[in-house]
């Protein structure tokens, strides 16, 4: 296990620890940590260094890659991935997740002088959210989830890299998620579909399985 000093404090990685918001901000703001993912939740902290594997980044690319895809060819609707950018409810909770997907009006934009970061106490959260999960499997199935569903994001995934598993969750009228097999917010697209994607892996490129997939959904 690693850890990181800031201003004499040291914080373990992988781990969640008793922390505040102040310092939060503080870990979230150093600028030799640009590559670390930080997640807070009501007074605890967990920090994840970064330095994304080949598994981890082919398959988050594969995501935004379709993404993009499925926004070519359905122009009637707006499509906005903003993949990999902060989430916070200042004092209360922050996220930092793979992807980022919003669909329709009012996406957040940044403007001069303003945070970097999507503070849902201002504008809406996004549709969709998911980790892609190399070695954190266990805690993207657990406390991330309670933190994207206490965010009142819609629709989550998770994304197993090693195991070939996709899960979706379904916020519910009650604030938790119940599991899926088909996404609401890309209608035709189900876990099995997904699944097959992330088999194609073994022998072709990323940039092929995204065009699969999207062909697949057209058919449909």
């Amino acid at each position: 296990m690693t850890a990181v000093t800031i201003q004499g404090k040291t914080f373990q990685t992988h781990q969640w620890q008793p922390s505040s918001w102040e310092e939060y901000v503080r870990l979230r703001d150093d600028s030799t940590l640009e590559r670390a993912r930080i997640f807070f939740d009501q007074g605890w902290l967990w920090v994840d260094m970064g330095g994304e594997g080949i598994n981890h980044a082919s398959i988050g690319d594969l995501f935004i890659g379709f993404f993009f895809l499925w926004a070519m060819t359905h122009p009637a609707e707006k499509y906005t991935s903003i993949s990999r950018c902060q989430l916070e409810k200042v004092g209360v909770r922050a996220a930092a997740p793979d992807l980022v997907f919003y669909v329709g009006e009012e996406v957040p934009q940044w403007r001069r002088g303003e945070s970097r970061y999507i503070k849902l106490d201002s504008v809406r959260a996004p549709d969709l959210v998911g980790e892609i999960s190399d070695t954190t499997l266990a805690l993207d199935m657990d406390e991330k989830k309670r933190i994207y569903a206490a965010l009142g994001i819609s629709e989550y995934w998770v994304i197993n890299t090693q195991g070939k598993q996709v899960f979706f969750f379904q916020l519910q009228a009650g604030g938790s998620y119940e599991e899926s097999e088909t996404s609401q917010i890309f209608p035709g697209l189900s876990v099995e579909l997904l699944e097959q994607t992330l088999e194609r892996l073994e022998t072709e490129p990323n940039t092929a399985a995204a065009l699969w997939l999207s062909q697949q959904l057209q058919k449909s």
